[in-house]
């Protein structure tokens, strides 16, 4: 029996979007019958663009310390309760090396906003890692900076630049955040990033605390707006330790829907299947992928600093997520079809 909302999912393959009332039942939940549809017309929106290909991102967790308070992340300024660490430019370097023999073509320097790194530093290892593995891309994600930084950053080298907007609204983001951070000033970066060159992510959490339906459609508004490279999203996962440690975490079936939709409406678009979806489920990254996803970003932070860099509890930190098991993940995919590349896995026109 056809439903409404296999009308719609059709419609979004074929026109990759919807009116509001459109994406809004979408989100509203589906029956099984209309997520396998959803799954399968989303799995042949990636597979027209990118073939049965996954691209893996070597993640380097560099630094936990950060200077803001966000009142659901674990390496918040104010948890006391943190073994704080941060890796030198030679250690940074090191781990980039050891992703490029491994054979991974994009290298993420992930970390909390740090000030300790200045724009030189944050220069300097992007220039070594680029010396290094010359055919690698370089992702930084490592937060709100001013235009000029996010400026030399690229001109050193970086490529590619992720920042979660984490809601589009405005009512929404200050329930999120401390006063001193804004949602417009965060938009402003992105709009910065885009505009400057980079490949830009952005993304949200699903089942954030007070999020709805109507958030998550502004955020797809906003996206579209924007229309980023890539999109970053998983569930949100509380930490004991954070103002929402009681919240109640976002499910696993509203994550794989949300990028379902988002491969439908973004087709082009480089969709993780999150380390936080890996945590909730033990096939979660393999459901992702079946779900739309075609990257996974494997851990090349030292192993003894892994555990540190939580920001959420329960977080995956050991087996396929080190990325010496780089073949287990390469045999997960090949499981469901799907092959690991050794490619740079640049956004697809």
């Amino acid at each position: 029996m056809t439903t409404e909302k296999m009308n719609l999912i059709e419609k979004l393959y074929q026109t990759h979007d919807l009116s509001d009332d459109g994406f809004l039942c979408l989100l509203g939940g589906m029956t099984e019958a209309e997520t396998q549809l959803l799954y399968e017309k989303a799995r042949l929106a990636a597979t027209k663009i990118y073939q049965k290909q996954i691209y893996l991102r070597g993640l380097i967790e560099f630094t936990n310390i950060c200077k803001n308070n966000c009142f659901y992340c674990g390496i918040r300024r104010g948890n006391t309760n943190v073994h704080r660490y941060r890796l030198g430019e030679e250690e940074i370097v090191a781990c980039a090396k050891k992703g490029y023999a491994l054979g991974f073509r994009t290298i993420v320097l992930q970390g909390g906003e740090d000030p300790y790194y200045t724009d030189e530093q944050i220069c300097s290892i992007v220039r070594k890692i680029k010396q290094e593995c010359p055919d690698a891309a370089v992702t930084l994600s490592i937060g709100e900076k001013e235009h000029d930084s996010y400026q030399a950053y690229f001109d050193a080298g970086a490529d590619r630049y992720l920042l979660r907007h984490e809601t589009a609204d405005e009512k929404h983001y200050g329930m999120l955040h401390p006063a001193e951070l804004s949602g417009a000033h965060r938009k402003r970066c992105l709009r910065d990033l885009k505009e400057i060159g980079y490949q830009v992510g952005c993304g949200i959490m699903v089942g954030a605390p007070y999020q709805t339906r109507e958030h998550i459609l502004e955020d797809i508004r906003f996206m579209q707006e924007l229309q980023p490279h890539m999109i970053g999203i998983g569930p949100f996962i509380p930490h004991k330790d954070t103002p929402f440690a009681k919240e109640p975490a976002g499910t696993l079936s509203d994550t794989l829907a949300l990028l379902g939709i988002l491969r439908l409406a973004f087709p082009n678009v480089l969709l993780p299947a999150t380390t936080a979806l890996g945590t909730i489920h033990p096939q979660g990254r393999e459901l992702g992928v079946l779900a739309g996803a075609n990257v996974i970003m494997p851990n090349l932070s030292p192993t003894s600093v892994r555990k540190d860099y939580m920001l959420y509890d329960g977080k995956i930190c050991t087996g396929e997520e080190a990325a010496e098991c780089h073949h287990c993940i390469e045999r997960r995919m090949e499981r469901i079809g799907y092959q690991v590349v050794v490619e740079r896995g640049d956004y697809r026109e």
